[in-house]
């Protein structure tokens, strides 16, 4: 029972770091952007926030809010920026979206272990930098639901991002399905060209859902870096390995915000089951390692077969828009 208790502990803190990128993903996607740039922007954010956590606790006695307020705010304006750049290539010099987003997770990758190696530095070496009181602000717990048994487990020992992912999740799908301004978002996904002939403004909305879908993902950064690791920098690759579930999340949800919820949850559970299974070789961790993909690759087949409009991509993905020929 122990053993369960604990693989689903370790899915919902996975589930979420995928969550975050996937719902950023699918914002973006939504306007028709294709950004495979998901694990570098999860990078930027986890190192910004760990960056302007370090020098507020350096500075001298921190005020735990305060720190995780910097952090926050710091994770959400680099992968903001981050997006805006590939936002910037890819709707004004209408660069190749896929190469974009690809030396975007190249160079996110590269300039975060850059900084976390910096860090580390001046904090006294490998392994020294920690900031344990921005890191404790983001893993506190509700004193008086931590004690139920079982329960307590299961939904209440979590850091307080695992919840605004929910919510980030269904607000999401509220904006999207639910309001004017999402259907003007699908509708320039769908044809930019007659979104733009009835007056909406495209670019300008390509270049919000990106930006903003970025500031999402690079909370799944943050999260990982504040919550799992506690306040310190690995350079073990498994933030990017996390954001390309993410992107292949976005598919297993048929673009959807509320099935990323459950599809995260179970994409951490399938990836970290090997962990709690005993006796497995070596070979047949790395083929459960395999299970999400392999998930995502039957969903794929499965929409593609029946072949109904709402469970596809949006017409415009990955393509870019030139005004000229409309």
């Amino acid at each position: 029972m122990d053993r369960i208790l604990m693989l689903i502990q370790a899915a919902v803190t996975f589930g979420t770091v995928i969550l975050y990128g996937s719902l950023g993903e699918i914002l973006t996607e939504k306007s028709g952007h294709l950004n495979l740039g998901v694990p570098g922007i999860m990078y930027i954010g986890g190192i910004s926030g760990l960056a302007g956590a370090y020098f507020y606790e350096s500075a001298g006695e921190p005020i735990a809010f305060v720190s995780m307020l910097i952090s926050l705010l710091a994770a959400l304006a680099g992968s903001a920026l981050a997006g805006l750049l590939y936002s910037f290539l890819t709707v004004t010099l209408r660069a190749n979206q896929n190469v974009t987003g690809l030396t975007l997770t190249i160079f996110g990758a590269g300039v975060a272990n850059f900084y976390g190696a910096s860090l580390m530095k001046l904090a006294g070496g490998v392994g020294q930098i920690s900031v344990s009181v921005t890191s404790s602000a983001y893993r506190a717990t509700i004193p008086f639901l931590r004690n139920i048994p079982v329960l307590s487990t299961l939904l209440f020992r979590y850091g307080w991002l695992v919840y605004v992912a929910v919510v980030i999740a269904f607000v999401m799908h509220h904006f999207i399905y639910k309001t004017r301004t999402g259907l003007n978002l699908r509708a320039v996904g769908e044809n930019p060209a007659t979104a733009d002939a009835v007056g909406i403004r495209v670019t300008r909305y390509k270049y919000l859902a990106t930006c903003i879908g970025s500031a999402v993902c690079g909370l799944g950064g943050l999260f990982y870096v504040m919550d799992y690791t506690k306040g310190t920098w690995a350079n073990d690759g498994t933030i990017e390995r996390l954001g390309w579930l993410a992107v292949a999340l976005v598919i297993f949800s048929i673009w959807r915000p509320r099935n990323a919820i459950w599809g995260a949850y179970l994409f951490g559970f399938l990836y970290w089951m090997y962990m709690y299974i005993s006796g497995l070789s070596r070979g047949s961790q790395e083929l459960f390692k395999m299970l999400p993909y392999v998930v995502t690759l039957m969903v794929l087949i499965f929409v593609s077969l029946r072949k109904k409009r709402e469970t596809q991509a949006p017409s415009s993905l990955g393509l870019s828009y030139f005004r000229e020929d409309r």
